[in-house]
């Protein structure tokens, strides 16, 4: 007889909260911050009353890991929110710093970045395997209060903005739906890479509240999501549109995921296929 034991998904996650909260984050004794992998600038962040540090692996997809044009907005807001008073660390291990100096130039991302190639921050700190968990928001004293990647989930995004404002018992809260969507996987079969592809998913509102998404987010930068923001009525259709341009030959499985005011939140979609 063969018994095994294994954690739910919900039950790492609970794990790892609870290991990290109020842990210390150690920083290397020199860490170089530039710009776009050019400029050195004198980046003062110790001293902060929060700080926000996300550490971006060598391992996988670099351009799906790094969303920056999703951190270009969480900078921008919550700047706006506190005054420019809380400094975002990005820490980046790259397996190619060349790249990583065109993705930052690509994408018009012009907030220090340091490259750290001896991987020296994960040495000190050993950050979970999982993206999900690479990103810590810290009081004054490097001590964790919330771990979670905010540009990837609107729920820990609300959570980091609440500590940082202060405004804890402002937690949102939205009447919910029902949501039936007739088609959760599109495959686009073989194709050439040159081609563009497109799929409009179809959300359908079958609760008695109106639908509300609230952020839909894709798992790579070759992937683009584009929707309307207005509520939708019930018994009305939210078209999510997909565009997928494929940056490379080869097979590929991306994932859609669509954060709503539906029970059901949040909705997984996936397109795949293989680009000639």
């Amino acid at each position: 007889m063969l018994v095994s034991c294994q954690e739910s998904r919900e039950e790492a996650m609970l794990r790892l909260v609870n290991e990290w909260n109020g842990k210390e984050i150690k920083f290397p004794s020199r860490s170089v911050f530039t710009i776009q992998g050019k400029d050195t600038v004198d980046f003062e962040f110790l001293h902060a009353d929060y700080k926000v540090v996300t550490y971006i692996d060598s391992v996988g997809c670099t351009s799906c890991k790094l969303q920056l044009h999703r951190w270009k907005e969480l900078v921008a807001e919550v700047d706006s929110l506190t005054g420019e008073s809380v400094p975002f660390l990005f820490y980046f291990h790259p397996k190619d710093a060349k790249e990583l100096r065109y993705l930052t130039r690509r994408d018009d991302f012009t907030y220090p970045v340091c490259f750290d190639e001896q991987d020296e921050l994960n040495r000190l700190n050993q950050f979970p395997s999982d993206m999900t968990f690479q990103t810590l928001l810290l009081d004054k004293s490097n001590k964790v209060v919330a771990i979670g990647n905010p540009v990837l989930n609107p729920k820990v995004k609300e959570l980091y903005v609440r500590l940082i404002t202060g405004n804890e018992g402002t937690k949102s809260s939205t009447t919910q739906t029902q949501v039936s969507v007739s088609q959760t996987v599109v495959d686009f079969g073989k194709f050439p890479m040159q081609e563009k592809k497109e799929h409009r998913f179809a959300l359908s509102n079958t609760g008695s509240n109106v639908l509300a998404v609230q952020d839909v987010i894709t798992s790579c930068g070759c992937t683009k999501a584009e929707y309307s923001k207005e509520p939708v009525r019930p018994g009305g259709t939210l078209e999510v549109k997909v565009i997928y341009e494929a940056d490379e030959p080869g097979r590929f499985n991306k994932s859609i995921t669509v954060y709503c005011n539906a029970k059901e939140s949040p909705l997984q979609l996936t397109i795949r296929g293989f680009a000639e």
